[in-house]
């Protein structure tokens, strides 16, 4: 049984998402503050934290940094509507996933249920099989262990951020749009788009030389973007990779 915290600081809004995911067969836990919720998730990690924003003692957003500091363990934020700023905040801290409130209780259990479907089952599945790793230029990833390094190092990659990155490796030489990568990569049909805008932000600060001049993940105006494992060549018009849209 998969174990859930929950921290939201309104007792109504943990007592019904608590009842949902109970339902949906997973072990809850209720927390109300922010210090107790890093206290309780670093001394017995559950499979997934769904964390408010606004906290007292500590907001969620350091709440969502501390904990993704012990490993990556899978978040989803609750926003308010409309924030747009929280919501981006939310990812950039390592936030896998966000719902807003005001939220439907089976939409968040869905949302749990997929975002722990590409934490676990895609290794377990893949494992069966061995399948070999992906390497391109100075990226290696394997996809049954879930790891990814460059130039050999490690790489600290939240779930999706690695999903990202796997996708890109499949897909060398292939422009893809926002609205592709949110299917294929977050297996939503509509969304956000921002969302994909900030995991490719993060994950290019993670995997290039120089994230503000992008030689792997370029941007494709008015498309979207291109996974190139080799260098362009010199001199080569490097204006789309500027581009975040």
């Amino acid at each position: 049984m998969k174990r859930v915290l929950v921290v939201d600081d309104d007792p109504t809004v943990s007592e019904v998402v608590a009842g949902y995911l109970d339902r949906a067969g997973f072990a809850v836990e209720t927390i109300a503050d922010g210090p107790t919720a890093v206290a309780r998730a670093t001394a017995q990690p559950p499979d997934l934290v769904v964390l408010d924003l606004m906290l007292p003692g500590m907001d969620g957003l350091e709440v969502c940094r501390r904990i993704r500091e012990q490993g990556p363990l899978p978040v989803i934020m609750l926003t308010a509507r409309g924030d747009e700023e929280d919501r981006i905040l939310g990812l950039e801290f390592g936030a896998d996933d966000y719902v807003t409130k005001p939220f439907s209780p089976r939409e968040l259990v869905l949302r749990v249920q997929s975002v722990l479907r590409r934490a676990g089952v895609p290794a377990t599945a893949r494992t069966a099989r061995s399948e070999p790793w992906l390497r391109a230029g100075p990226l290696s990833l394997d996809p049954a262990g879930r790891r990814a390094t460059r130039d050999g190092n490690e790489l600290a990659l939240t779930i999706r951020e690695f999903d990202l990155l796997e996708f890109f490796l499949r897909n060398p030489g292939r422009a893809t749009s926002r609205e592709e990568l949110m299917r294929r990569v977050w297996g939503w049909e509509f969304g956000d788009l921002s969302t994909v805008t900030v995991h490719v932000r993060r994950l290019r600060e993670k995997i290039e030389d120089d994230p503000a001049r992008p030689h792997l993940i370029s941007t494709v105006w008015g498309v979207g973007y291109r996974f190139d494992a080799a260098p362009p060549p010199e001199g080569a018009d490097e204006r789309g990779a500027h581009d975040d849209r």
